[in-house]
């Protein structure tokens, strides 16, 4: 899809676009210093657990959510943060959308209410009129870019290595977000990754870290 619109979700949806997004690893730092996820192949189960039944799934449910006419932004943003299982899991979805709100408002000249991260993409993708499910792949494919970035500077894993766990998972994208764009209520919410959000607790009480999250 080779728009303009396109392009600018792209834009917002990269490394480049100043959220902070490297400084936070989801509990990803807790389980490598663990030794949970040691090699391509538990990076991969964890990461692909995460998309499915984790923050991935969760994350896009609330933007899909997000993205459909006269969505209650505010009520979504509040079910975001009574979704979130501790402080630092709301810490990095707080921060980051309003880091996200706040530059999107200072390129287009838009006035964006600060919100966690997927309802502040919902606000701003909105008035690129681009279909749900591209948007939603766009948001976990920077996502999961993330986590296997900050896996192969801290597990160590090779650049090859990492690159071919995220290759391996990229197709996984277009069916969660196919699956996310179906949700039409908050029934279609859930989470069993407990793994992830224990780990994420933890790394609050992690005296050495590297990453805020």
């Amino acid at each position: 899809m080779l728009t303009p619109e396109a392009l600018t979700l792209s834009h917002w949806l990269s490394p480049a676009f100043p959220t902070g997004a490297f400084a936070y690893s989801h509990g990803l730092e807790q389980v490598i210093a663990r030794g949970d996820v040691a090699d391509a192949t538990g990076l991969e189960h964890w990461l692909s657990e995460m998309l499915r039944f984790g923050t991935g799934w969760q994350d896009a449910v609330l933007l899909s959510m997000g993205l459909q006419d006269k969505a209650d932004l505010d009520a979504l943003d509040a079910l975001s943060i009574a979704l979130q299982p501790c402080s630092e899991r709301l810490q990095e979805s707080q921060e980051q959308g309003f880091a996200f709100a706040r530059i999107v408002g200072q390129t287009t000249g838009r006035e964006l209410t600060p919100r966690s991260l997927p309802l502040a993409v919902a606000e701003a993708a909105a008035a690129l009129s681009l279909p749900r499910a591209f948007v939603i792949a766009l948001y976990l494919q920077a996502f999961l870019t993330n986590l296997v970035t900050i896996a192969i500077r801290h597990i160590p894993l090779g650049q090859g290595d990492g690159h071919a766990v995220l290759a391996r998972l990229l197709p996984l994208l277009p069916e969660i977000a196919r699956d996310a764009e179906s949700a039409q209520t908050p029934d279609a919410f859930g989470n069993s990754c407990f793994a992830a959000d224990l780990a994420a607790m933890e790394h609050e009480t992690k005296e050495v870290r590297l990453f805020r999250t």
